[in-house]
């Protein structure tokens, strides 16, 4: 109890120090260091957890309602976002699975597909979620993956997310995918697309999508590999999810063909994922149809759904029971903290102390993009990043008379990476039960390797590669 009690206290003693010591010369205004102070007094609580996580993400509302950062209609408006929507279709739909038992059918096979070695499991998801990145905005991804690695979890007899480290490191490896897949082509994210419309800005010309492509491939693969050890490493040699590849086989086979219900389960969820992988097909048609609203649509027909028996697939209080409310609050709780930062003018505050360093184009410069990036990223939005940070990269580039095209493709790779706090995609499987203590310590190494692979990498193909200094 005194623990909690200081760690209660310690939240908002961080906020205070700096909203209050913060200097003014580097920040600017009270707005961005209360700002700042969110962020801190969030994190803190998030990873100490003296309150539940879904009560921290409401943090914004009432500091913003105190000190006014910021327009509070914005800050709200992150608490009906069109993510928080998708989110919470998709738990809608994925709880027809534990009520229909579908859950264990889709348990089993996975499980008898790529066995129960936790190596094995990391290797898996992480390549499913990378690959769907590339082409797919990455948190339809990890909220459409991460209920059905939870699903495998529960039937092997994990329900305790937080307290297990083989389910932690599954859930994690979700996220870390869906971040670094994001990378691949424009389409991975709408950060990319931010870079490339500074790319056509600055060259005067239409980008190529294949040719981010070309330029992203080594990075990526360097990114994808060092990913891998790195979860690989965390995981013991012999560490598994429980019985063997025979015991899973056995298991399915025992469970005969499906059942309606289970078809009507699965139907809904393939249905709402597909038509949200596939939008651009039905875009010019359907404009406003957005991945949010097909995941909501289909759980409304889980609710009108009825079996002969009378029976009804999924009713108001059985969802009440299974959907998981706390990722809802957890995900627009961080989403709300980057308005902040950006709306307050912190980001940009950060983007002046870095236009005053005197940089000169190499390796430091490197470094210092990289770095600030990967940290703001954490912070905030992929996407609000990247509309931050790169005009501010272009014109101290352009300052010092450098091609700025090879810098805003080094400041897209910081854009798109992101391990440490559970903002962005990264609040889904905290949401789930992936504790954020876990995924800060997990993190921060990660963060500091990637630091350092990223920043090789890039110095050598700005160097060696004459490909990356144009589009």
């Amino acid at each position: 109890m005194n623990s909690r009690i200081i760690n209660l206290l310690i939240g908002p003693a961080l906020f205070a120090a700096c909203y209050l010591l913060l200097p003014d010369a580097f920040f600017g205004t009270m707005a961005a260091k209360g700002a700042i102070g969110t962020i801190a007094w969030m994190a803190y609580w998030w990873i100490t957890g003296p309150v539940d996580f879904a009560v921290t993400g409401f943090l914004p509302i009432i500091i913003n309602a105190i000190f006014q950062l910021c327009d509070m209609s914005l800050v709200i408006a992150n608490y009906a976002d069109e993510i928080i929507l998708l989110l919470l279709g998709a738990s809608l739909i994925t709880a027809t699975w534990e009520i229909t038992g579908l859950d264990k059918r889709i348990a089993s096979m996975f499980l008898m597909l790529i066995g129960s070695n936790l190596r094995n499991q990391v290797v898996f998801w992480f390549l499913l979620s990378a690959i769907l990145s590339s082409v797919l905005p990455n948190a339809v991804v990890c909220a459409a993956i991460t209920p059905i690695a939870v699903s495998m979890l529960k039937y092997v007899g994990i329900n305790e997310i937080e307290s297990s480290n083989t389910g932690s490191m599954i859930l994690l490896t979700i996220a870390y995918g869906a971040g670094v897949g994001g990378l691949v082509s424009p389409l991975g994210g709408a950060m990319n697309l931010v870079a490339v419309g500074y790319l056509q800005q600055v060259s005067g010309q239409e980008f190529i999508y294949w040719h981010w492509v070309v330029r992203f491939l080594p990075i990526v693969i360097v990114l994808v590999a060092s990913n891998i050890i790195y979860l690989v490493v965390c995981c013991k040699k012999d560490e598994n999810l429980g019985q063997s590849r025979q015991y899973f086989i056995e298991q399915y086979k025992a469970m005969g063909k499906m059942r309606s219900d289970e078809k009507w389960a699965l139907g809904l969820f393939i249905t709402a994922t597909v038509l949200a992988f596939t939008r651009q097909l039905y875009q010019a048609y359907l404009p406003g149809l957005k991945p949010a609203y097909v995941f909501i649509g289909c759980a409304i027909i889980a609710f009108i759904v009825t079996e002969k028996n009378g029976g009804r697939l999924i009713t108001w209080k059985s969802a009440e029971r299974k959907v998981i409310w706390d990722l809802l609050y957890i995900f627009a709780g961080g989403l709300a903290a980057g308005t902040l930062i950006n709306e307050s003018g912190a980001a940009k505050a950060i983007g002046k102390a870095m236009a005053s360093m005197n940089l000169d184009g190499g390796f430091l410069t490197i470094l210092i993009i990289i770095t600030i990036t990967i940290i703001m990223s954490d912070m905030t939005s992929n996407t609000a990043t990247a509309a931050v940070a790169l005009p501010v990269i272009i014109s101290i580039v352009q300052g010092i008379g450098l091609n700025p095209i090879p810098y805003i493709y080094i400041t897209a790779i910081g854009v798109n990476l992101s391990y440490m706090l559970p903002t962005s995609i990264r609040a889904i499987p905290v949401g789930y039960g992936l504790s954020p203590k876990f995924m800060l310590k997990k993190g921060v190494i990660i963060t500091v390797m990637v630091i350092l692979l990223m920043t090789v990498i890039s110095w050598a193909m700005l160097n060696f590669v004459p490909g990356f200094s144009t589009v």
